[in-house]
């Protein structure tokens, strides 16, 4: 019977800058997939070398200098999905898409990097702004026009949407990544047909955070955190979800990202 199919998901926050953290957490959770967000580079300079030297034999990836990026890595066979979309008729390198070729079970991976949106919470004023709801918008049309089973969608999805997903519901309504703009599209694209996994495991009553701001100088002492990281499967799915962690301790590595790994488990049912 074949073992848990171990997948993480991390914006690195640079991949060349943070490849020995990539290693201790390879070497920490042994995972069979990872999908990586802010890779932050361009695919000739890809360290694919270093990445299989790892483990992971198979690699996914598209990348642009210094910003953005996108990567899975896999221990398992990896089959890009054609024709994917150009979100925003942009070449941004937010989204990739493939089939994971596993024991357990194939499944499709999206990796998402959902752009930040900038300060102001008014896309009229911000084309950040206009961009991030925009970039949602078309996200969720597309898969509503979608039949999608045993697919898995993680990533830096730069929204926090639920009140126990951010350090003070109150104070960050008016915050880019938890207005109601942004929280009620994210819940449209959920009810696209996804679970959260995440919340699976956790009570939305609970706390969970996945990203401390760099500002803090005490991030654990203020625990001022948000869920920027997400984890959603499809229905079909959740019989096989057999656990799931945030890496919180991955905050103190050596010049962290400001984002921590999340780590989920899916197990034959």
């Amino acid at each position: 019977m074949p073992t848990a199919m171990r997948l993480v998901t991390w914006n690195i926050n640079s991949l060349r800058l943070r490849l020995p953290l990539l290693e201790k957490l390879t070497t920490h959770l042994l995972p069979d997939v990872v999908c990586l967000q802010e890779t932050k580079v361009p695919d000739p300079l890809f360290p694919a070398d270093a990445l299989r030297a790892l483990g992971y034999e198979h690699l996914h990836y598209r990348g642009m200098k210094g910003y953005n990026g996108v990567a899975i890595l896999s221990r398992h066979p990896l089959e890009p999905l054609p024709d994917m979309p150009n979100w925003c008729d942009k070449e941004d390198c937010r989204h990739i898409a493939t089939m994971v070729h596993a024991p357990q079970g194939s499944v499709e991976l999206h990796d998402f990097y959902i752009p930040a949106g900038g300060d102001e919470p008014d896309p009229d004023i911000n084309p950040k702004f206009a961009h991030k709801l925009a970039f949602v918008d078309e996200i969720t049309e597309w898969f509503s026009a979608r039949d999608s089973r045993r697919t898995v969608l993680v990533g830096d999805l730069n929204i926090a949407p639920l009140e126990h997903d951010v350090w003070s519901h109150k104070q960050l309504l008016k915050i880019v990544s938890h207005t109601p703009p942004e929280t009620q599209r994210l819940g449209r694209l959920l009810d696209t047909g996804f679970v959260d996994a995440m919340r699976h495991f956790v009570p939305p009553e609970e706390k969970l955070y996945t990203w401390w701001s760099y500002r803090n100088r005490d991030w654990q002492k203020s625990d001022r955190g948000r869920r920027l990281d997400h984890i959603w499967v499809t229905p079909d799915l959740v019989p096989e979800l057999s656990g799931m962690m945030v890496i919180r301790e991955a905050r103190d590595w050596v010049s962290p990202s400001d984002h921590v790994p999340v780590m989920l488990d899916l197990s034959p049912a």
